[in-house]
């Protein structure tokens, strides 16, 4: 996990290991369900249980009383979906239906599960002996313990299976999941210290959990934010209550079949932050049945392509010193096929447009289209910052990130911190350092030198090249310099060695 700051994470690769061995020939889509169910089954457990132990020893406390659990946050797990009663039934050929009633138990007993936990652990499908050694074998780590929950261990567990899963199922599984190094680039630019953040496509939640992480490492309150989110896919849903839930991270996460666009959950709300990874290039996204749609205050997004519908509902639900950071496609950047072009000018235009991150390829697990971050602000003037007003940043990463694996690349926290910084310096934060461009790297643009590009916004065009090497030779010249001396020593080579054998 490669410059993640995750620390040691060895275990939870063997614990990966073993418990895809036992996925036989079950889905990865599927299995995921029936792997994350039972690691937040084992979590809730340990830490009723650590309570239950201290109760035990308080003459006056009855450790079977629910509101004692209700008082201290903590979820109250009944006897028979208690961990321990699980573990020894591991083994009966009646498992699986001992799981689902545990969930059933769960949920009625505390209502802010309800609907949230997988209940199909009986289906014939489902191997049962391998249903037991999985029991067995998440049985074998401690999750919910005092110790464990300051290391926020369940979280790095979930999360670190949430990118496997999604490495395994490929492009469809990646949905759900925003790379770790993106969600933290994001969070880290639009520093959501309090006030309502908001993902109407929130995946498994990540970009909630990173907010919340974000606001204890600077030593905030928490209690200061609001979480609003919605979700069109159920499973997926159930994925970030219950990542939410393990953190104990109280949110407003919506789920309908019909989605964002054609049924929003909170209509009336003004964000003050809006944090988002929606899919990229979306065809079906309804687009016939909204063609007069309040929000359209830009342009009338093409059917074909949701990618400037998501903008516009971005920029609809921001408060009037809103901010939002989301993921999009390259080609939103340049696209001018069926009349993007048009309300990316008018957006640009209303000079909303705040910033624009390009980046690296490989950062995803469910698609090789390249992407870059949009950040829009409503108030450019905004007192909390300089006045940005006709002016726009441009910052180009494609060269940054290191290869994880054979596939995947990532930031690393130390260029999640280059970007970051670089963004808080222009737009005049308190305490940040002096903006100055950067060759290659950064650069501010004003409007007209947008327009003078056809309000195009793909930093390449802004940032120019790379200031060359200290011997005054560009990098990539030098590359074609040694390249071609290189090929010349190996014809020379190949032509000593066929005059040596000439003459044997």
């Amino acid at each position: 996990m490669a410059g993640n700051g995750n620390g040691d994470l060895s275990f939870a690769t063997k614990l990966w290991k073993a418990a895809d061995k036992m996925r036989n020939n079950m889905d990865a889509a599927e299995y995921k369900h029936v792997v994350l169910g039972l690691i937040f089954l084992k979590y809730i457990s340990d830490v009723f249980t650590e309570v239950f132990d201290e109760l035990k020893k308080d003459k006056l406390a009855d450790p079977e009383n629910i509101d004692e659990y209700r008082s201290r946050t903590v979820f109250w797990v009944p006897l028979d979906a208690r961990w321990s009663y699980l573990q020894k039934n591991a083994k009966q050929p009646t498992i699986g239906k001992i799981i689902d009633d545990a969930m059933d138990a769960i949920e009625r007993d505390n209502p802010s599960l309800k609907g949230v936990l997988a209940k199909n652990y009986a289906r014939p499908a489902l191997d049962k002996q391998r249903l037991g050694e999985l029991i067995d074998l998440i049985g074998t780590i401690g999750l919910g313990d005092k110790e464990n929950r300051s290391k926020d261990l369940l979280g790095r567990v979930y999360e670190y299976f949430l990118g496997q899963f999604a490495d395994a199922e490929g492009k469809k599984g990646g949905q759900f999941y925003t790379p770790r190094s993106i969600v933290n680039l994001l969070v880290q630019m639009l520093e959501p210290y309090q006030g309502r953040v908001f993902d109407p496509c929130c995946g498994s939640g990540g970009m909630f959990v990173q907010s919340e992480k974000f606001i204890e490492n600077h030593g905030g309150n928490v209690g200061d934010l609001s979480i609003y989110g919605q979700e069109s896919n159920q499973t997926t849903w159930r994925l970030a209550k219950m990542n939410l839930a393990i953190r104990g991270i109280d949110a407003n996460i919506a789920w309908n079949n019909e989605g964002s666009f054609l049924k929003d959950a909170h209509k009336d709300l003004k964000a003050d932050f809006v944090i988002a990874n929606p899919p990229f290039n979306d065809s079906d996204w309804k687009g016939e049945l909204l063609r007069n749609d309040v929000r359209w205050q830009h342009g009338t997004p093409p059917v074909g392509n949701a990618n400037f519908a998501w903008v516009q509902h971005f920029i609809y639900h921001l408060a009037p010193a809103g901010v939002a950071g989301f993921v999009l496609a390259n080609g939103s950047m340049s696209s001018n096929t069926s009349g993007e072009g048009d309300i990316r000018k008018a957006i640009i235009e209303a000079d909303l447009v705040d910033c624009m991150v390009v980046l690296p390829s490989q950062l995803f697990y469910n698609t090789m289209i390249p992407a870059c971050l949009w950040f829009i602000a409503r108030d450019k003037k905004n007192h909390k910052f300089r006045n940005r007003q006709g002016k726009v940043l441009f910052i180009d990463a494609r060269n940054l990130g290191e290869m994880i694996d054979r596939r995947h690349r990532e930031l690393t926290d130390g260029e999640i911190g280059r970007i970051a910084k670089t963004y808080h310096a222009w737009r005049g934060e308190k305490g940040a350092s002096k903006y100055e461009d950067v060759k290659g790297f950064c650069n501010e643009a004003t409007l007209e030198d947008i327009r003078k590009h056809g309000h195009i916004l793909t930093p390449g065009r802004y940032v120019g090249a790379e200031e060359v090497a200290e011997d005054g030779e560009a990098f990539e010249e030098k590359m074609k310099r040694l390249t071609g001396e290189l090929a010349g020593q190996f014809k020379k080579s190949h032509e000593l060695e066929a005059a040596i054998k000439k003459n044997r």
